[in-house]
C-alpha cells in the first residue's frame, strides 16, 4: 500500500487518493515506511522544502548583497536539506490540524529565513566612516557611554535572568524576527503560550534593570505574525 500511494505521488500529476488523506495520512505513514515507500516519499518533501526556501529566500533577496546566482542556489540546498531533516525530526509533533504539505512548508521557510540571515551578516562590511555620525546621534559623550551600558546591561541580564526556555522564544521572536506561527510550529506550542512566555521574559527584565538602577519607559514588544 505504501510502495503504491508513493508511485502516484512522485509519477501522477493527480493522485488518485483525495488531497485531504494525502495531506494529512498519507505523508506521515510514507515518512514512517522503510524502502521505496519512504525514499520517494522523502524525495517529494525535499522538493516541496526546495520550493519554499527558494520562494522565501527570492522574498528577502532585496536584503542579501551581490553573491551570485551560484551562492544562493547554495543557499535554497541547503536550507532544504536542513529543513527536510527538521521535519522528520518533528514529525510526531504533526497533529492533522492542517495540511501537512502546510506544515511542513513553514520549516523551509523558516530554515530558509536563517540562512539569509547569516549570509547577511557574513557578507556585510563595516563603513568606519559611518561610526562619528553614529556617535554624533547622542548629545554628549556620557550619553554614548550611557547608551553603551545599558545595552550591555540588556544583554547581559538576557543570559543571566531568563530561563534558557525564555531566551530562547525571546531571541527567535524579538531579535531574529521569527514569525510567530512558524516558531510555535517549530516549537510544538502555540501563540498564546508563546506570548505568555515573552511576556514574562520582558517583566523579568524590566525587574531586573530597575532593580540595577536604570529607569525608562516599557520596553516595547513586537512579534512578527
Amino acid at each position: 500500500m505504501p510502495e503504491r500511494i508513493a508511485s502516484e505521488l512522485l509519477d501522477s500529476p493527480a493522485p488518485a487518493v483525495p488531497v485531504a488523506d494525502v495531506s494529512n495520512q498519507v505523508w506521515p505513514e510514507l515518512l514512517l515506511a522503510t524502502g521505496p515507500a519512504y525514499d520517494a516519499a522523502v524525495r517529494r518533501l525535499h522538493e516541496l522544502m526546495t520550493k519554499a526556501a527558494h520562494h522565501q529566500v527570492s522574498y528577502m533577496s532585496p536584503d542579501l548583497p551581490v553573491i551570485g546566482g551560484v551562492r544562493v542556489d547554495e543557499i535554497v540546498k541547503q536550507a532544504a536539506d536542513e529543513a527536510t531533516v527538521a521535519a522528520l525530526g518533528k514529525l510526531a509533533s504533526f497533529e492533522g490540524r492542517s495540511r501537512f504539505t502546510t506544515w511542513a512548508y513553514k520549516f523551509g521557510i523558516l530554515y530558509a529565513s536563517n540562512e539569509v540571515r547569516r549570509n547577511m551578516w557574513r557578507h556585510r562590511e563595516v563603513n568606519l566612516d559611518n561610526l562619528p555620525e553614529f556617535a554624533g546621534a547622542f548629545t554628549s559623550p556620557e550619553q554614548h557611554v550611557e547608551h553603551l551600558e545599558f545595552a550591555r546591561a540588556v544583554e547581559s541580564a538576557i543570559e543571566t535572568v531568563l530561563t534558557p526556555h525564555q531566551r530562547k522564544v525571546a531571541v527567535a521572536l524579538l531579535v531574529e524576527g521569527i514569525p510567530i506561527d512558524v516558531l510555535a510550529e517549530r516549537m510544538g506550542t502555540n501563540r498564546n503560550a508563546l506570548y505568555k512566555t515573552v511576556f514574562e521574559a520582558r517583566a523579568r527584565l524590566r525587574a531586573h534593570l530597575t532593580a540595577a538602577g536604570y529607569f525608562g519607559g516599557p520596553i516595547a514588544v513586537q512579534v512578527s505574525s
